[in-house]
Protein backbone atom coordinates (compact mmCIF):
# COMPACT_ATOMS: atom_id res chain seq x y z
CA UNK A 1 0.00 0.00 0.00
CA UNK A 2 1.37 3.46 -1.45
CA UNK A 3 0.12 6.15 0.93
CA UNK A 4 2.22 6.14 4.70
CA UNK A 5 0.35 9.31 5.81
CA UNK A 6 -3.17 9.80 5.46
CA UNK A 7 -5.51 12.72 6.58
CA UNK A 8 -9.25 12.45 6.98
CA UNK A 9 -11.24 15.38 7.46
CA UNK A 10 -14.12 14.96 8.99
CA UNK A 11 -14.89 12.05 11.68
CA UNK A 12 -18.11 10.49 11.22
CA UNK A 13 -19.38 7.86 10.11
CA UNK A 14 -17.29 7.38 6.93
CA UNK A 15 -14.18 8.99 8.22
CA UNK A 16 -14.41 7.38 11.46
CA UNK A 17 -14.87 3.85 9.72
CA UNK A 18 -11.64 4.62 7.42
CA UNK A 19 -9.85 5.61 10.71
CA UNK A 20 -10.21 2.15 12.24
CA UNK A 21 -10.26 0.16 8.98
CA UNK A 22 -6.36 1.31 8.24
CA UNK A 23 -5.68 1.38 11.53
CA UNK A 24 -6.82 -2.87 11.92
CA UNK A 25 -5.80 -3.59 8.15
CA UNK A 26 -3.20 -1.18 6.73
CA UNK A 27 -1.16 -0.83 10.75
CA UNK A 28 1.98 0.23 8.44
CA UNK A 29 0.02 3.61 7.94
CA UNK A 30 -0.34 6.66 9.68
CA UNK A 31 -3.69 8.77 10.19
CA UNK A 32 -4.26 11.92 10.89
CA UNK A 33 -8.02 13.29 11.41
CA UNK A 34 -9.67 17.05 11.78
CA UNK A 35 -12.98 17.75 12.62
CA UNK A 36 -15.50 20.98 12.79
CA UNK A 37 -16.86 20.08 15.73
CA UNK A 38 -14.52 20.32 19.28
CA UNK A 39 -16.79 17.55 20.65
CA UNK A 40 -16.58 14.90 17.63
CA UNK A 41 -12.72 15.61 17.89
CA UNK A 42 -12.49 14.93 21.66
CA UNK A 43 -14.65 11.60 20.80
CA UNK A 44 -12.61 11.14 17.85
CA UNK A 45 -9.54 11.20 20.35
CA UNK A 46 -11.03 8.72 23.23
CA UNK A 47 -11.94 6.23 20.65
CA UNK A 48 -8.47 6.20 18.78
CA UNK A 49 -10.46 7.28 15.34
CA UNK A 50 -6.97 8.32 13.74
CA UNK A 51 -3.49 8.36 15.51
CA UNK A 52 -3.17 11.88 15.71
CA UNK A 53 -6.57 14.33 16.02
CA UNK A 54 -5.61 17.63 15.26
CA UNK A 55 -6.68 20.77 16.03
CA UNK A 56 -7.02 22.45 12.30
CA UNK A 57 -7.60 20.58 9.14
CA UNK A 58 -4.30 22.22 7.76
CA UNK A 59 -2.31 20.96 10.27
CA UNK A 60 -4.49 17.46 9.40
CA UNK A 61 -3.24 17.61 5.77
CA UNK A 62 0.43 18.84 6.49
CA UNK A 63 2.89 15.72 5.76
CA UNK A 64 -0.38 13.63 4.06
CA UNK A 65 0.11 11.73 0.61
CA UNK A 66 -3.38 10.94 0.57
CA UNK A 67 -6.48 13.33 1.93
CA UNK A 68 -9.76 11.81 2.03
CA UNK A 69 -12.76 14.73 2.34
CA UNK A 70 -15.39 12.80 4.44
CA UNK A 71 -17.48 16.25 4.84
CA UNK A 72 -21.15 16.82 3.34
CA UNK A 73 -21.63 17.44 -0.51
CA UNK A 74 -21.85 20.85 -0.07
CA UNK A 75 -18.99 21.76 2.08
CA UNK A 76 -16.32 19.94 0.16
CA UNK A 77 -15.67 23.13 -1.71
CA UNK A 78 -14.99 24.95 1.47
CA UNK A 79 -12.79 22.13 3.57
CA UNK A 80 -10.59 21.90 0.58
CA UNK A 81 -10.37 25.62 0.32
CA UNK A 82 -9.24 25.68 4.13
CA UNK A 83 -6.67 23.13 3.34
CA UNK A 84 -5.22 24.06 0.28
CA UNK A 85 -2.25 26.51 1.10
CA UNK A 86 -0.78 23.47 3.93
CA UNK A 87 -1.63 20.39 1.17
CA UNK A 88 1.91 18.93 -0.26
CA UNK A 89 1.38 19.30 -3.92
CA UNK A 90 2.30 15.45 -4.37
CA UNK A 91 -1.07 14.35 -2.27
CA UNK A 92 -3.80 12.30 -3.53
CA UNK A 93 -6.97 14.54 -2.79
CA UNK A 94 -10.30 11.61 -2.81
CA UNK A 95 -13.82 11.97 -1.31
CA UNK A 96 -16.21 9.69 0.04
CA UNK A 97 -19.49 11.82 -1.11
CA UNK A 98 -22.84 9.99 -2.72
CA UNK A 99 -22.72 12.65 -5.90
CA UNK A 100 -19.58 12.68 -8.04
CA UNK A 101 -20.01 15.44 -10.75
CA UNK A 102 -20.58 18.43 -8.07
CA UNK A 103 -18.30 17.02 -5.36
CA UNK A 104 -15.46 16.85 -8.34
CA UNK A 105 -16.05 20.16 -9.79
CA UNK A 106 -16.09 21.26 -5.83
CA UNK A 107 -12.75 19.61 -5.25
CA UNK A 108 -11.09 20.55 -8.51
CA UNK A 109 -11.84 24.43 -8.57
CA UNK A 110 -10.54 24.32 -4.80
CA UNK A 111 -7.76 22.20 -5.54
CA UNK A 112 -6.39 22.59 -9.41
CA UNK A 113 -2.68 22.00 -8.44
CA UNK A 114 -3.74 18.62 -7.11
CA UNK A 115 -4.89 15.40 -8.65
CA UNK A 116 -8.32 14.97 -7.65
CA UNK A 117 -10.18 11.33 -7.73
CA UNK A 118 -13.55 11.47 -6.38
CA UNK A 119 -14.63 8.11 -4.79
CA UNK A 120 -17.86 6.52 -3.04
CA UNK A 121 -18.21 3.70 -0.97
CA UNK A 122 -21.22 2.25 -1.16
CA UNK A 123 -21.59 1.23 2.29
CA UNK A 124 -23.12 3.27 5.88
CA UNK A 125 -25.86 3.23 8.20
CA UNK A 126 -28.40 5.65 9.56
CA UNK A 127 -26.35 5.91 12.65
CA UNK A 128 -23.65 9.44 12.37
CA UNK A 129 -20.80 11.06 14.30
CA UNK A 130 -17.91 9.54 15.70
CA UNK A 131 -19.18 6.58 17.50
CA UNK A 132 -21.02 5.62 14.78
CA UNK A 133 -17.88 4.55 13.03
CA UNK A 134 -16.62 0.60 12.96
CA UNK A 135 -13.54 -1.02 11.29
CA UNK A 136 -15.31 -3.49 9.11
CA UNK A 137 -18.04 -0.98 7.47
CA UNK A 138 -16.28 -1.34 4.31
CA UNK A 139 -16.14 -5.53 4.05
CA UNK A 140 -17.54 -6.63 1.15
CA UNK A 141 -19.40 -3.44 -0.01
CA UNK A 142 -18.91 -1.93 -3.44
CA UNK A 143 -16.56 1.37 -3.16
CA UNK A 144 -17.11 3.45 -6.71
CA UNK A 145 -14.04 5.06 -8.08
CA UNK A 146 -14.47 8.21 -10.78
CA UNK A 147 -11.68 9.26 -11.89
CA UNK A 148 -11.22 11.90 -14.37
CA UNK A 149 -11.07 11.43 -18.17
CA UNK A 150 -7.69 12.13 -18.04
CA UNK A 151 -5.80 10.69 -14.77
CA UNK A 152 -2.43 9.79 -13.47
CA UNK A 153 -2.73 6.21 -13.19
CA UNK A 154 -0.02 5.61 -10.84
CA UNK A 155 -2.24 7.46 -8.15
CA UNK A 156 -5.66 5.71 -9.45
CA UNK A 157 -4.02 2.14 -9.35
CA UNK A 158 -2.79 3.53 -5.47
CA UNK A 159 -6.21 4.75 -4.57
CA UNK A 160 -7.92 1.17 -5.94
CA UNK A 161 -5.56 -0.53 -3.56
CA UNK A 162 -5.93 1.30 -0.92
CA UNK A 163 -9.87 0.63 -0.79
CA UNK A 164 -9.30 -3.49 -1.67
CA UNK A 165 -7.33 -3.36 1.39
CA UNK A 166 -10.33 -1.93 3.12
CA UNK A 167 -12.50 -5.01 2.50
CA UNK A 168 -14.20 -3.30 -0.46
CA UNK A 169 -14.77 -4.07 -4.31
CA UNK A 170 -13.78 -1.81 -6.75
CA UNK A 171 -15.83 -0.79 -9.34
CA UNK A 172 -14.83 2.22 -11.73
CA UNK A 173 -17.20 4.80 -13.96
CA UNK A 174 -17.89 7.84 -15.04
CA UNK A 175 -19.29 10.38 -12.43
CA UNK A 176 -22.20 11.18 -14.93
CA UNK A 177 -22.96 7.72 -14.76
CA UNK A 178 -22.51 6.72 -11.02
CA UNK A 179 -24.85 9.65 -10.11
CA UNK A 180 -27.53 8.31 -12.27
CA UNK A 181 -27.43 4.72 -11.37
CA UNK A 182 -26.75 6.20 -7.74
CA UNK A 183 -30.13 8.44 -8.26
CA UNK A 184 -32.23 5.39 -8.49
CA UNK A 185 -30.89 2.67 -5.41
CA UNK A 186 -29.64 5.05 -3.20
CA UNK A 187 -31.24 8.87 -3.36
CA UNK A 188 -34.56 7.90 -4.56
CA UNK A 189 -35.23 5.50 -1.55
CA UNK A 190 -34.20 7.48 0.77
CA UNK A 191 -36.42 10.58 -0.74
CA UNK A 192 -39.59 7.98 -0.93
CA UNK A 193 -38.59 6.92 3.03
CA UNK A 194 -38.22 10.41 4.08
CA UNK A 195 -41.62 11.42 2.80
CA UNK A 196 -43.23 8.39 4.04
CA UNK A 197 -41.99 8.84 7.49
CA UNK A 198 -43.57 12.16 7.15
CA UNK A 199 -46.80 12.02 6.02
CA UNK A 200 -47.00 8.71 8.74
CA UNK A 201 -45.85 12.19 11.51
CA UNK A 202 -48.37 14.25 9.73
CA UNK A 203 -51.32 11.83 10.11
CA UNK A 204 -50.60 10.67 14.45
CA UNK A 205 -52.53 13.01 15.81
CA UNK A 206 -55.25 11.67 13.44
CA UNK A 207 -54.46 7.55 14.40
CA UNK A 208 -53.81 9.12 18.01
CA UNK A 209 -50.62 7.21 18.03
CA UNK A 210 -50.80 4.36 16.65
CA UNK A 211 -48.60 4.71 13.24
CA UNK A 212 -45.79 4.26 15.92
CA UNK A 213 -47.60 1.70 17.70
CA UNK A 214 -48.55 -0.67 14.90
CA UNK A 215 -45.63 -0.23 12.97
CA UNK A 216 -45.15 -2.96 10.55
CA UNK A 217 -41.53 -4.54 9.23
CA UNK A 218 -41.58 -1.91 5.83
CA UNK A 219 -42.29 1.10 7.63
CA UNK A 220 -40.01 0.43 10.35
CA UNK A 221 -37.25 -0.19 7.25
CA UNK A 222 -38.63 3.31 6.02
CA UNK A 223 -37.81 4.98 9.55
CA UNK A 224 -34.38 3.34 9.70
CA UNK A 225 -33.79 5.20 6.18
CA UNK A 226 -35.08 8.33 7.25
CA UNK A 227 -33.14 8.70 10.26
CA UNK A 228 -29.94 9.18 8.25
CA UNK A 229 -27.89 12.50 8.87
CA UNK A 230 -30.37 15.49 7.81
CA UNK A 231 -27.51 17.76 6.26
CA UNK A 232 -26.11 15.25 4.37
CA UNK A 233 -28.66 14.02 2.81
CA UNK A 234 -30.18 17.90 1.78
CA UNK A 235 -26.96 18.15 -0.23
CA UNK A 236 -27.35 14.88 -1.79
CA UNK A 237 -30.51 16.09 -3.55
CA UNK A 238 -29.32 19.59 -4.33
CA UNK A 239 -25.71 18.54 -5.93
CA UNK A 240 -27.36 15.52 -7.88
CA UNK A 241 -30.60 16.97 -8.75
CA UNK A 242 -31.06 16.13 -11.84
CA UNK A 243 -30.43 12.37 -11.94
CA UNK A 244 -32.98 12.73 -9.02
CA UNK A 245 -35.40 14.93 -10.80
CA UNK A 246 -35.03 12.47 -13.69
CA UNK A 247 -35.56 8.67 -11.38
CA UNK A 248 -38.19 10.94 -9.38
CA UNK A 249 -40.44 11.39 -12.58
CA UNK A 250 -39.99 7.41 -13.73
CA UNK A 251 -41.29 6.79 -10.39
CA UNK A 252 -43.97 9.01 -10.09
CA UNK A 253 -45.10 7.26 -13.67
CA UNK A 254 -44.75 3.86 -12.34
CA UNK A 255 -46.96 4.50 -9.43
CA UNK A 256 -49.68 6.13 -11.50
CA UNK A 257 -49.74 2.60 -13.09
CA UNK A 258 -50.06 0.85 -10.28
CA UNK A 259 -52.84 3.08 -8.78
CA UNK A 260 -54.39 2.26 -11.78
CA UNK A 261 -54.14 -1.32 -11.54
CA UNK A 262 -55.81 -1.24 -7.96
CA UNK A 263 -58.15 1.15 -8.76
CA UNK A 264 -59.81 -1.25 -12.05
CA UNK A 265 -58.65 -4.52 -10.14
CA UNK A 266 -56.03 -5.87 -12.06
CA UNK A 267 -55.15 -7.75 -10.11
CA UNK A 268 -52.56 -9.55 -13.39
CA UNK A 269 -50.86 -6.50 -13.66
CA UNK A 270 -50.17 -6.32 -9.70
CA UNK A 271 -48.84 -9.60 -9.57
CA UNK A 272 -46.59 -9.56 -12.58
CA UNK A 273 -45.00 -6.43 -11.13
CA UNK A 274 -44.66 -7.84 -7.35
CA UNK A 275 -43.06 -11.09 -8.93
CA UNK A 276 -40.48 -9.03 -10.49
CA UNK A 277 -39.30 -6.90 -8.07
CA UNK A 278 -39.07 -10.24 -5.47
CA UNK A 279 -36.89 -11.35 -7.78
CA UNK A 280 -34.06 -8.40 -7.04
CA UNK A 281 -34.35 -9.14 -3.57
CA UNK A 282 -33.04 -12.14 -4.04
CA UNK A 283 -30.60 -11.09 -6.81
CA UNK A 284 -28.88 -8.47 -4.36
CA UNK A 285 -28.89 -11.33 -1.08
CA UNK A 286 -27.45 -13.70 -4.21
CA UNK A 287 -24.42 -10.63 -4.19
CA UNK A 288 -23.78 -10.57 -0.84
CA UNK A 289 -25.11 -7.00 -0.94
CA UNK A 290 -27.48 -7.83 1.79
CA UNK A 291 -28.45 -10.30 4.37
CA UNK A 292 -31.06 -12.71 4.22
CA UNK A 293 -31.62 -13.28 8.34
CA UNK A 294 -33.97 -11.71 10.48
CA UNK A 295 -34.19 -8.03 10.23
CA UNK A 296 -31.53 -8.36 7.24
CA UNK A 297 -28.80 -9.60 10.10
CA UNK A 298 -28.72 -5.80 12.28
CA UNK A 299 -28.97 -7.20 15.22
CA UNK A 300 -24.77 -7.45 15.22
CA UNK A 301 -22.49 -4.75 15.44
CA UNK A 302 -21.49 -4.74 11.88
CA UNK A 303 -24.78 -4.77 10.20
CA UNK A 304 -25.70 -1.62 11.98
Amino acid sequence: MSFANIAIIGLGLQGGSIGLAVRELLPQARTTGFDLSPEHRARAAERGLVDQVCATASEAVRHADLVIFCVPPGAMGIAAEQVRDALPVSALVSDVGSSKQAIAKALGDALPDHVVIPAHPVAGTENSGPDAGFAHLFRNRWCIVTPPATVNMVKLSQLVGFWEALGANVEIMTPEHHDLVLAVTSHLPHLIAYTIVGTASDLEDVTQSEVIKYSAGGFRDFTRIAASDPTMWRDVFLSNKDAVLTMLQRFTEDLTALQRAIRVGDGDQLFDHFARTRAIRRSIIEEGQDDARPDFGRGDHEGR
